[in-house]
């Protein structure tokens, strides 16, 4: 009867439909209250390894700005091997919850579910909270529901279809892809310049625009047709790819990044120019809308807002010439790891979140919209293993007296 009541008790920690906690297994001697399944440290894993600690600031409306468009943030740290997640607590106070991924990258948000990819796989993480209810604070927990193993194809962007199937930029195989049942990935699409599947990362392809739930367009560091060609053109060789007429429409970036269609533009990152703009398709030139202060990668929007990601330059021969390093010695500007939450009406960067010494690097941000608070079930804990997602019970059914098994739920 005790371990009943203590389960029933750990079970109301999370009221929503379905969701149980299962007691844990303290030490012994250790306090059998509880305390360790509903968690007291809510800022997820800790920082792994040696190194710096991770200083994070942010403007004075950001977390205002978060509450008035009902929203909370989600970003990859490609270096630090991070998923964060930035809402606001009660109060108005910053929330910042991390999961360890080594190498996370590619990210998108699909409903209720988060799609994350790491060094060779692509998980799945499903919000199991119903809406209004809340847990320690937080109303999202996103809990890995299932993996797939691609082996390591350096997944960049990432996107959902029409039809609920995700498909990716792999980058090792310069190619559009999906998941696969039975084979590391399934080759949808290659840029017309491409002319063979090989595992060389001829061009660089990164990025990826769905236009009404389709693949629209990609990018590319260059048009190259050799092992690692791209590397040779990063100053002035990237392009914009249109993936349905299967033709570049725009030539002459700088190692461009995150292309994505909305309100009828199709917006971009010049990386290597720190710039933020959008593609004229008519003139087919492209417009800058804002320069940043740092490399960058990962786009999403809402509302008249360009949620914006910056990364610290690697110190190494891929950033080196770029025409970024200049502008920003024109300005007398240090690149920052950061978070910009652009106005497109007029340009500016009307709110930022900082970051200093664990991470240095972003690669993908993401809008939860809905969401003031979100955590993730991560790996290097127990929770992995207690928190259960059952589905709604079922009513009986009576079987046809002819029927070969009196329940059809196990005619599978």
């Amino acid at each position: 009867m005790t371990a009943l009541r203590e389960l029933t008790s750990l079970a109301k920690e999370i009221e929503s439909s379905g969701v149980v906690v299962l007691p844990a297994e303290p030490a012994a001697g250790a306090d059998r209250s509880g305390a360790a399944a509903r968690g007291n440290d809510k800022s997820g894993d800790p920082k792994s390894g040696k190194g710096p600690p991770l200083d994070v600031s942010a403007s004075r409306q950001f977390t205002s700005w978060l509450g008035e468009q009902r929203l909370s943030l989600a970003f990859t740290t490609y270096q630090a091997g991070m998923l964060f997640l930035v809402g606001t607590q009660a109060g108005g106070k910053l929330s910042m919850f991390r999961r360890t991924l080594p190498r996370c990258m590619g990210m998108t948000v699909n409903g209720n579910s988060l799609f994350v990819s790491s060094l060779y796989q692509v998980w799945r993480f499903e919000n199991i909270l119903e809406r209004g209810k809340t847990h320690n604070g937080f109303d999202r927990i996103y809990v890995p529901q299932a993996s797939y193993v691609t082996g390591d194809v350096d997944i960049h962007d990432m996107a959902v279809g029409t039809k609920g199937r995700l498909i990716f930029i792999n980058t090792l195989f310069g190619c559009l892809a999906a998941l696969s049942e039975t084979h590391s990935f399934l080759p949808l699409w290659m840029p017309p310049f491409v002319t063979k599947l090989a595992a060389e990362d001829r061009c660089h392809l990164n990025g990826l625009a769905m236009r009404n739930g389709r693949p629209a367009y990609a990018t590319a560091i260059s048009e190259g047709d050799v092992p690692d060609g791209w590397r040779d053109h990063r100053r002035n060789g990237g392009c914009v790819i249109d993936i349905v007429k299967k033709e570049v429409v725009l030539r002459g970036l700088s190692m461009p990044h995150s292309p994505r269609w909305y309100r009828n533009r199709l917006f971009l990152h010049n990386s290597g120019t720190g710039e933020f703009g959008w593609l004229d398709l008519e003139a087919r030139k492209f417009r800058p809308i804002c320069f940043l202060p740092g490399y960058l990668r990962g786009l999403d929007f809402v509302g008249d807002f360009a949620v914006v990601g910056l990364s610290k330059p690697r110190r190494n021969r891929e950033f080196n010439g770029l025409a970024l390093q200049e502008r920003m010695a024109e300005k007398k500007a240090t690149a920052r790891c950061a978070i910009a939450v652009v106005d497109l009406r007029s340009g500016d960067a009307v709110h930022w979140l900082r970051m200093d010494g664990a991470v240095e690097e972003l690669y993908d941000v993401s809008v939860l919209p809905g969401c003031q608070r979100p955590m993730a079930i991560g790996f290097q804990t127990d929770e992995i293993r207690r928190v259960l997602h059952l589905p709604p019970p079922q009513p009986a059914r009576r079987a046809p007296e002819d029927a070969p098994n009196p329940d059809d739920r196990l005619n599978l």
